[in-house]
């Protein structure tokens, strides 16, 4: 699929991408290569029919389920090293399994219980008894293959864990911090799978995670809405005077917009601060980075919509972004 859509979208200097046509073209083997990446060809089989060939089509079912639910990890993952691709699939699939929890419940003891799961899953991990989960199972692999640090994952539980209760963010911090527990957690294990040990990317890992985790909860926001919920951050709401009724009739004052604002800067501040580390990091580990495109993209475009959280544009997916990505791996920068 990505492949597709990486032909129909390489055309003339219109697209917007100022500087990376007119030096130099990737060499034609890289595109070939493209083409050639697992999970290019074939995508249309679906979860359910890969989780019923059991551990054979366990890594299969973690890429459909990436392709299904994290569509930007799925693209970004497709462009690791070959060694590392698969691990990578599994890592993000645990990560889209304990998210979608949240949304997937109706109540929260039914939440706890799935997490209790995920933990005694962990741990049975590290004790080489894996339950017959897909994604337990390929998570097993990557644990052996990489030895992964088992506080990370259980990190990453905990922190969904408490966030199970309905209740929007105290304070921007507050927001931060659950993305360092959770985003910035899972950029460490990344390292963990590309071989990378260096304080430089921990840094930049940090800071890409807390601006992951909150672009996510900016974009998340319409689909709150409309199950009457609002999590961003109170004290820049009341800060400007925004209730979260506000929100929920999508309201499109200045100062709701100025709420939008702030969140995103503080967004756009730690991927310049992830940056800054830029000449300092391995280039081993950029792959690990490479979301920083599609979160660049979406704070441009929330930008150019004045910051109307609910403009219909900000919900479309990006077509150039299978391309993007590409170019970015060329050109090793993240």
């Amino acid at each position: 699929m990505a492949a597709s859509v990486l032909r129909s979208a390489c055309g003339p200097p219109r697209l917007g991408l100022p500087g990376l046509w007119c030096r130099r073209r990737p060499p034609r083997g890289l595109w070939a290569r493209a083409r050639r990446l697992p999970g290019l060809a074939g995508s249309g089989r679906s979860v359910a029919a890969a989780s019923g060939s059991g551990a054979a089509g366990a890594d299969r079912y973690c890429v459909e389920l990436l392709r299904k639910r994290d569509y930007e990890g799925y693209l970004c993952s497709l462009l690791f090293p070959a060694e590392s691709r698969s691990s990578a699939f599994a890592l993000r699939a645990f990560n889209v399994e304990l998210a979608q929890v949240k949304d997937s419940v109706s109540e929260k003891t039914i939440g706890l219980m799935r997490m209790a799961f995920w933990k005694k899953t962990v741990d049975d991990i590290y004790c080489d008894n894996p339950p017959q989960q897909p994604v337990a199972l390929e998570l097993w692999k990557a644990v052996k293959r990489h030895n992964l640090t088992k506080r990370w994952l259980m990190k990453i539980i905990d922190e969904r864990e408490k966030n199970l209760d309905d209740k929007a963010y105290r304070n921007i911090q507050e927001l931060e911090n659950y993305a360092e527990n959770t985003q910035s957690s899972l950029l460490y294990l990344t390292l963990e799978i590309l071989g990378v040990k260096d304080l430089h990317a921990d840094h930049a890992a940090s800071h890409i995670g807390k601006a992951q985790g909150i672009v996510t909860c900016l974009r998340a926001t319409p689909y709150h809405g409309s199950r009457r919920r609002v999590f961003l951050p109170m004290d820049i709401c009341m800060l400007h005077g925004v209730s979260q009724e506000d929100f929920l009739r999508k309201n499109q004052d200045k100062n709701v917009r100025d709420v939008i604002y702030d969140i995103a800067s503080q967004a756009h501040l730690h991927l310049k601060h992830a940056r800054s580390f830029h000449k300092s990091v391995p280039v081993k580990a950029f792959p690990a980075f490479l979301q920083t495109v599609a979160l660049e993209n979406y704070l441009k475009r929330i930008q150019q919509v004045d910051f109307d959280i609910f403009h219909p544009s900000l919900q479309q997916k990006d077509t150039l972004l299978p391309l993007s990505l590409y170019i970015q791996s060329w050109r090793k920068r993240y």
